[in-house]
């Protein structure tokens, strides 16, 4: 029997989310599924059903699985938490679209490019926590280094100016948004973000910069390479996930560490450890809300569990993959020490995070001068007074006060 029709048989579309996000726990059901109905058919707020995959190896095959598009869902009624369809961006496109506009913005996220890049970010590190010391305890992690240092460099690598990111942060809670907005606000929070890198552009036009939007620009003008719409959209997306994600994962990542204290201990007791560390908190950290953007199946596949079969739409919840028992020994116990396996907090295939090195270094700078700087750091409030993000795409603390 098929998936399809041992779904139909048994009429157990479960309703999607499983329930309410709960800090960074994984609600039961995840484990539950992956163990016993790693094909499950579920049903969202809006939009049509989807297969929801929970296990590690089907997970990797539908993200790296060329016949799995996410651009046939551009024309279909989405699964979706909000009522309106989502704004089509670079994410919802398949080859070869996407690949020639990802080709435009790769150089500015190579290895070698990153690398340069990482003394400029210890130096902006470094100011901050100078910053936050002269300043005293107790403060807050988020505002006094887990926002600023990520859009400081997404903005000197992209060339938008720090001094206007009071705005554009409220902009792009609309693009993250799922029901802390209303649809309204979200609506009007990418319109305004929209008219601002608009704005920039024209400006570039004027005086050519050296920089990534720069170079979309002459991208646009001179080879013809991208309209206007795709340069803006190309813009957006880099401008939202090359602050948000790491934000929030670098404060979750000094969270954990201050409330995990014998792994605070072996962190600091081991000869350059960050980098392994790094790896394990991003496979540890549940970013993701919810399943992400919904693919579809272009033929049918099979998966643990049954067939897809082709015209069905797929979710997957990374966070599940990244606790599977049978690719990470013991995956709901943080270890720092932990040999480093291939998570997939940054995805995989084609859609792999194009920033994935520069959230990796990002993260690793952050954490290393933290520890180094602040060697009593402490929270400053018992851990079950944080406030949590809601009604957002990524889960992230409100805040997260600290003392020394």
């Amino acid at each position: 029997m098929t998936a399809t029709q041992d779904s139909a048989a048994r009429e157990d579309v479960r309703t999607y989310p499983f329930g309410p996000s709960d800090r960074l726990e994984l609600h039961p059901l995840y484990a539950y599924l992956r163990e016993h109905e790693p094909l499950c058919r579920v049903r969202l707020p809006y939009g049509e059903e989807a297969w929801l995959v929970t296990r590690y190896e089907d997970i990797k095959r539908v993200l790296g699985d060329a016949r799995i598009s996410r651009a046939v869902g551009l024309a279909r009624d989405r699964p979706r938490l909000t009522p309106e369809l989502p704004r089509a961006t670079i994410i919802d496109m398949d080859p070869p679209e996407h690949s020639r506009l990802r080709r435009l913005v790769a150089k500015a996220f190579t290895t070698r490019r990153v690398e340069q890049l990482r003394p400029r970010a210890r130096q902006i590190t470094g100011s901050l926590l100078t910053g936050m010391a002269e300043a005293g305890p107790p403060a807050d992690l988020v505002e006094s280094l887990a926002l600023p240092m990520p859009v400081m460099v997404i903005c000197e690598l992209l060339g938008v100016p720090y001094a206007d990111r009071a705005s554009f942060q409220v902009w792009t809670g609309g693009l993250m948004s799922t029901t802390a907005l209303t649809p309204e606000q979200r609506a009007g929070h990418v319109v305004d973000l929209s008219s601002y890198l608009a704005g920039l552009v024209r400006q570039r036009r004027r005086e050519p910069t050296d920089d990534l939007l720069g170079a979309l620009v002459l991208a646009r003008d001179e080879g013809d390479r991208l309209t206007e719409q795709e340069m803006i959209s190309l813009a957006m997306t880099l401008l939202a996930g090359g602050h948000e994600t790491t934000a929030n994962q670098i404060a979750i990542s000094g969270y954990l560490l201050l409330t995990h204290p014998d792994q605070l201990a072996l962190l600091r007791s081991r000869p350059d450890p960050i980098p392994g560390a790094a790896e394990e908190l991003m496979r540890f950290v549940r970013l993701a809300a919810t399943a992400g953007t919904p693919r579809y199946a272009t033929v049918d596949v099979e998966l643990t569990g049954g067939t897809v079969r082709a015209g069905d739409a797929v979710l997957v919840f990374v966070p599940a993959a990244n606790r599977d028992p049978r690719v990470f020994p013991d995956p709901d116990r943080l270890d720092v020490t932990r040999v480093p396996a291939a998570h997939l907090a940054l995805g995989h295939g084609a859609h792999h995070c194009l920033g994935a090195g520069l959230a990796r270094m990002e993260l690793q700078v952050a954490l290393g001068s933290l520890l180094e700087r602040f060697p009593g750091l402490r929270l400053a409030v018992d851990k079950d007074e944080l406030r949590w993000k809601a009604g957002t795409l990524v889960r992230g603390p409100v805040a997260v006060p600290v003392a020394w």
